[in-house]
């Protein structure tokens, strides 16, 4: 039988959808003014602007940019959404709670300000309790096979003054973070720390290490991973010396590696100078991590640990030579799933489901494929939205294959219903 197109197995809708994304993000005449309506509705206080409150521009955005990037607005949408992407067979979902915290410039720049007193309980009512409360939720909205994303920077001012200082989190963001961890192993349902900008980012690491210590206790099954930006110069060093913890110390590192995220806000001579080399350093962990040994681009002197690996690309070859290499007589056996953002890249999503379903009755595995996704209400999603569409805009290249994959599977359904394919 012949190969069976990567993209049919989405439903129309959705391929009409990634055109009209795509075509936007790739044209220099139409992305500029799409960025600047989306930005307006993103940060606007106006009622008018505000899709929770204008009905028709509520009704847009929910047919359109919402519709092709986010879960849904409830338990009930977001349950549909999922179970509409696990029947076209991802293994599951990355689920994230897409309300921030919206700092004004006052706020942020007396951040140490939230330690104490009647501001202190101002902070935990307005921002602790709101995020934690929205990720647990989320925990609850998960099922186990899923990963529930986690953002510390969402928790807002005391998150934020402990990340940028290296300190542990304060007493009730600690209690927080406890309880949604322990959450999480009651529904063995992962949990993906989230990596943010430079700023913040080697804090983060520190209590990435701590709640992995903690958590994961199951050989070769993490509950906790950290987030590895490949762009980085350090991550090598940072990866190498977590995993070595790990060797030394008995626990399961799991591990989420992606290119990197904030290309247009960290400091430009922490990132590696060329995107081949951010390739090959990609490329490099990820080799390692599935084969489980030390090569040359993490190098350490200890036993590699047990590793959890999730694999975030929008990068084809990438996601080939992890096959490539998980299919191998090298490989370890490590658990490896591979994700993409929902609404994005989709042609190497469905390429993934294809080789699944090719390999259904093979002696081999296939890692398995999974989307990431937000919920929440139109507005609270408005500035993930923006955040997808600067991202396509930053990646011309790949969003014209997304645009071209798009319109040829159009094409080769129209000549379906013609008879001519």
């Amino acid at each position: 039988m012949p190969r069976p197109a990567p993209l049919s197995v989405l439903p129309l809708a959705t391929v009409l959808r990634t055109l009209a994304s795509t075509t936007i993000s790739s044209s220099r005449v139409l992305l500029p003014p799409s960025l600047a309506i989306m930005s307006m509705l993103a940060h606007s206080n106006q009622t008018l602007l505000n899709p929770d409150k204008n009905l028709v521009l509520r009704w847009f955005l929910k047919k359109t940019f919402y519709a092709q990037f986010c879960a849904g607005e409830n338990a009930a949408e977001v349950r549909r959404t999922v179970d509409g992407l696990k029947r076209i067979g991802f293994a599951g979902v990355i689920l994230g709670y897409a309300r921030e915290v919206v700092l004004t410039d006052a706020q942020t720049r007396d951040l140490s300000s939230c330690g104490e007193g009647l501001l202190a309980e101002e902070c935990v009512r307005n921002e602790v309790e709101p995020w934690a409360a929205g990720t647990l939720e989320t925990l609850q909205l998960a099922k186990p096979g899923d990963f529930v994303a986690l953002k510390f920077s969402g928790a807002g001012r005391q998150a934020l003054y402990a990340l940028k200082n290296r300190l542990p989190p304060s007493k009730d963001l600690k209690k927080a973070i406890d309880e949604i961890c322990d959450l999480a192993v009651e529904r063995d349902v992962p949990l993906l720390f989230d990596a943010e900008q430079t700023a913040i980012q080697a804090g983060i690491d520190d209590w990435t290490l701590a709640y992995q210590r903690k958590y994961n206790t199951k050989p070769g099954h993490a509950i906790i991973y950290g987030t590895y930006q490949a762009y980085l110069k350090a991550t090598p060093r940072v990866l190498g010396s977590h995993l070595a913890a790990a060797s030394k110390e008995g626990f399961t590192l799991g591990v989420k590696l992606v290119r990197g995220a904030y290309l247009g806000s960290d400091p430009r001579h922490v990132i590696h100078d060329t995107k081949a080399d951010t390739d090959a350093a990609y490329d490099g962990i990820a080799s390692s991590l599935i084969t489980r040994q030390w090569g040359p681009v993490l190098q350490q002197d200890v036993a590699f640990p047990q590793v959890s690996i999730l694999l975030g690309s929008h990068n084809l070859a990438s996601v080939c030579k992890a096959r490539k290499i998980h299919a191998s007589p090298e490989s370890a056996g490590t658990e490896l799933a591979i994700a993409q953002l929902q609404g994005m890249a989709d042609e190497v999503s469905c390429e993934l489901l294809v080789a699944k379903a090719e390999k259904e009755d093979g002696p081999k595995e296939t890692p398995r494929a999974y989307k990431y996704l937000v919920w929440g209400t139109t507005k609270e999603c408005m500035k993930y939205l923006l955040r997808r569409a600067h991202e396509n805009r930053d990646a011309v290249a790949r969003t014209k294959s997304g645009r071209d994959a798009a319109w040829g599977e159009i094409k080769r359904r129209a000549k379906a219903v013609v008879g001519l394919a």
